[in-house]
């Protein structure tokens, strides 16, 4: 007897997508190390771009920016693919934005700026995975690059998950 076909879900397809692109193992190692990197470089560069100044919000006014909108798009895509998934880098991203914080109090008191560091990092990584493309001999279009931005810590976190039993 035949076994009925069982449709993906579309985070399953997603994350199958990005994975076609990285089978071999020092591509994957590549981007264990850069999504994360990129990552923060993105929540970095974001958070320190000028935003209005709403008095109302009073000294709450440093947490809500333009990489607070860019946090909440994307824990909202990652909600309608998979709960589970968008709670966990909810987490993972406030750890970032903890450490966003953390530069910014740093630049303030004569350390690195936050935007140059966080332009710098993301050049690196995104050479890095060039380096990962060439290696696997197969490079996304420029089109999937864009939406590999916002796959690559699916990705990643659904290796995590699969690792430790945990179904998202």
């Amino acid at each position: 007897m035949k076994q009925p076909k069982i449709e993906k879900r579309p985070i399953d397809l997603i994350i199958d997508q990005y994975d076609s692109f990285h089978q071999k193992p020092a591509n994957r190692v590549i981007n264990y190390i850069c999504i994360p990197l990129i990552v923060f470089s993105i929540v970095g560069f974001v958070w320190s771009l000028p935003f209005p100044q709403l008095k109302f919000l009073g000294s709450y006014i440093s947490y809500l920016n333009w990489g607070s909108f860019l946090i909440a798009f994307s824990v909202y895509y990652y909600m309608r693919l998979s709960p589970l998934m968008s709670y966990v880098l909810l987490l993972i991203l406030f750890a970032l934005v903890y450490l966003v914080i953390q530069m910014r109090a740093a630049e303030s008191s004569g350390g690195f700026v936050l935007p140059q560091v966080c332009v710098f990092i993301f050049i690196m990584a995104n050479i890095a995975q060039f380096i990962g493309y060439r290696i696997e001999g197969k490079k996304p279009t420029f089109s999937d690059e864009f939406k590999f931005i916002l796959t690559g810590p699916i990705w990643l976190l659904s290796l995590v998950l699969k690792k430790v039993g945990v179904k998202y």
